[in-house]
């Protein structure tokens, strides 16, 4: 805990057998207090694994649900447990959980709701082996965003992200997309629902083992993230309404 805010990392966790011990072993438990590991009907041992690292909490999907599937599984069950503070940690050792510390002290000393670990800030992206076809696409796709969400994040696109519990009770992320789009519209919700967000440098890693879409998933992953920021315009200058942008009610 920090002061007093009991702090969950959530894993969505796809095929990670792999990776998942190199990540888990560099969580800070001296803040961490549990950890939460939603395995997506993997077909390798990743639940197996993570049951014999003492991951407390690992819930299997017995058929695939998806990417934005998957998170909204870990939310509802940190929220269930009680978390003050979710972090967001993909278990394919892409982002170092050692800037845990750095994004839930921003959070647990209320100076923000929500913090990304970012790779473009600095020349983490690049010098991390980012493919350059995919760094000029997180450029044009988060100066679009940026344009029509009125933001000036370095990214939208990173798996690295901190939250309080109030802007997971306040948002209504279980509407949203189960595909990899959910990510932008969590990012679009919340900046429609007024809460600031902080960005940190965060150093990434890309490997064989790393996961990683493809060509033809990034493009339709491309089109849904321009699709979103077209609707949080509309939505914000009050020309159209759409449903994700409805506040909870539970």
């Amino acid at each position: 805990m920090i002061n007093g805010k009991k702090i969950i990392v959530v894993m969505p966790a796809y095929n990670a057998e792999m990776t998942l011990e190199n990540t888990y072993k560099e969580i800070p438990f001296d803040v961490v207090d549990e950890v939460i590991l939603v395995d997506d009907c993997s077909r390798d041992n990743t639940s197996k694994l993570a049951e014999e690292l003492g991951i407390k909490h690992v819930i299997r999907h017995e058929q695939n649900k998806g990417y934005g599937g998957n998170q909204k599984t870990c939310y509802n069950k940190a929220l269930g447990l009680n978390a003050d503070i979710v972090v967001m940690l993909h278990p394919d050792y892409q982002y170092t959980p050692k800037l845990i510390h750095s994004m839930v002290y921003l959070i647990a000393n209320d100076l923000y709701h929500v913090v990304l670990g970012s790779r473009i800030l600095g020349n983490g992206a690049l010098k991390g082996g980012m493919p350059y076809y995919k760094y000029v696409s997180n450029r044009f796709l988060t100066f679009f965003q940026n344009l029509l969400i009125g933001q000036k994040l370095s990214e939208y696109h990173t798996g690295f992200r901190a939250f309080s519990k109030e802007v997971l009770q306040t948002i209504n992320y279980n509407t949203n997309s189960d595909d990899f789009v959910f990510d932008n519209q969590m990012l679009s919700q919340i900046v429609y629902a007024g809460y600031e967000i902080a960005e940190v440098t965060c150093p990434t890693k890309y490997f064989k083992e790393a996961s990683s879409i493809n060509l033809k998933r990034s493009t339709i992953y491309g089109i849904g993230v321009l699709s979103v920021s077209v609707k949080h315009f509309l939505q914000r200058i009050g020309l159209a309404k759409f449903k994700m942008y409805k506040k909870r009610m539970d």
